[in-house]
């Protein structure tokens, strides 16, 4: 008897699969400029990094290393990987007139985090439609801004790739190492890149639903969460970053800040003049990152705000409840095990990188400034954000590959590589066997 593939494996075995093709499109030598070598490490780093839409690099720059044709397979990788390779491929089987059998529509289903098979195939096509008209909007608004400082065909390739990388809340750029901090006082470009960023990482199902009803009442339940949610944390983010650093930054950076460091990665700030306290709300946002079926990482808004129902209810001895249903039992499991698996993986991958650097730092002072360096990247890597305090570069290639691996975990998802290894976690009973309650003495 043939047994089938799990469309969880078959997800994994993608993103490996094409950061894999990535890497080696990069090592070409017409893929870096002349004089400039390219390893292995840094190649396969980059392409990752690309793949799971972080922005994180660990060569000088973009700009700097790749030439024209780098550059484009940069695009296409996070293109790619914003989008999931398996829409993509879902999308070009529709064009081609291949008809999507009922095994790939459920590999559309988890791909894109859903609960039905229902629409799946008209959920593909707004998906990709939404993400190309976007992102042609996005360049050219970024076209009026790059125009004045560029030539006509950079400023052209400049619009698209920033536009393509905000949306898909990448976090490269082609600006060198200080990322946006030189437009930091440019209005149209920060609230362009914003507004980019924040449709990218609300969800492709949210920005259909909206399309949709257009009305606030008539919205799915998952929408209301994800809209309410990602701006209470937009708002919330600013203004705890404008407080923690007074006249260090402005309320233009403060926001665009709070909305790129849940997600995207660019920067009009220097982190490494921000105090603890405000690194600190940077990571919050940063692990918490954007929503489901979106293109941004972390543990997702809709986990957050499960947990957060939960606490609260617990406190109070009454069921989660949300818009006058229960939370189900099911996802508030899910949404424990995630945050408690995740947490569990960024405090490895924390250990490791210290372990493997520490003999190669001086002295204890900055053995100390290093770790929160270090914390702050590998929060960074799994939440597929990008924003770094200017360690990557100089870290050891054991070390790039651990961050290799945390990008990875963290777009593909906790739950996704659990399940992919897991036959019967769909299944509330799998040998039929109940069980005596232990109650066990907590706390």
């Amino acid at each position: 008897m043939k047994k089938k593939i799990s469309p969880y494996l078959i997800m994994i075995f993608g993103f490996v699969t094409v950061i894999l093709i990535g890497t080696g499109l990069l090592l070409l030598p017409f893929s870096t400029r002349e004089g400039i070598s390219l390893s292995f490490v840094d190649a396969l780093f980059t392409s990752t990094s690309a793949v799971c839409v972080t922005g994180l690099v660990s060569v000088s720059s973009v700009a700097e290393v790749y030439t024209v044709f780098g550059k484009i397979i940069i695009t296409l990788l996070i293109e790619i990987g914003g989008l999931g390779f398996i829409t993509i491929a879902m999308f070009i089987f529709t064009v081609l007139g291949i008809k999507i059998g009922m095994g790939d529509r459920f590999l559309i289903k988890e791909s894109l985090n859903q609960n039905s098979l229902k629409g799946m195939v008209r959920l593909v096509r707004m998906t990709v439609f939404i993400t190309l008209i976007v992102q042609l909007f996005g360049a050219i608004i970024n076209f009026i801004v790059f125009i004045q400082d560029y030539s006509f065909w950079n400023a052209v390739g400049f619009s698209l790739f920033h536009s393509v990388s905000a949306f898909n809340n990448a976090g490269f750029d082609l600006l060198g190492s200080t990322s946006f901090m030189v437009y930091e006082q440019n209005v149209l470009l920060n609230m362009n890149t914003m507004f980019l960023v924040i449709l990218g990482g609300i969800g492709f199902i949210v920005i259909y639903d909206v399309l949709r009803t257009r009305n606030w009442k008539k919205l799915s339940i998952h929408s209301k969460i994800v809209l309410k949610t990602s701006l209470f944390l937009v708002v919330g983010g600013a203004i705890a970053l404008k407080v923690l650093e007074g006249s260090n930054i402005t309320w233009l950076q403060a926001f665009f800040n709070s909305v790129t460091a849940r997600t995207a990665g660019f920067q009009t700030v220097q982190y490494n003049t921000f105090s603890n306290a405000a690194l600190l709300v940077v990571m919050i946002l940063m692990y918490i990152g954007a929503s489901p079926s979106s293109a941004g990482g972390g543990i997702k808004t809709t986990t957050f705000y499960t947990i957060y129902k939960y606490l609260f209810s617990f406190a109070r001895h009454r069921p989660p409840l949300t818009h006058h249903r229960k939370i189900s039992d099911n996802s508030i499991t899910k949404a424990v095990v995630l945050v408690v698996f995740s947490l569990s993986y960024i405090m490895i991958a924390i250990f490791l990188i210290n372990a493997i650097e520490a003999p190669l730092l001086l002295d204890s002072v900055n053995q100390y400034h290093f770790f929160t360096q270090v914390v702050f990247e590998v929060f960074s890597a799994f939440a597929t954000v990008g924003n770094s305090m200017g360690i990557t570069m100089g870290l050891s290639g054991a070390s790039k590959i651990i961050l290799c691996f945390t990008m990875l975990f963290g777009r593909i998802g906790p739950i996704t590589i659990i399940t992919a290894f897991s036959r019967n976690i769909n299944i509330d009973n799998p040998h039929g066997i109940k069980y005596i309650d232990e109650r066990m003495i907590i706390g």
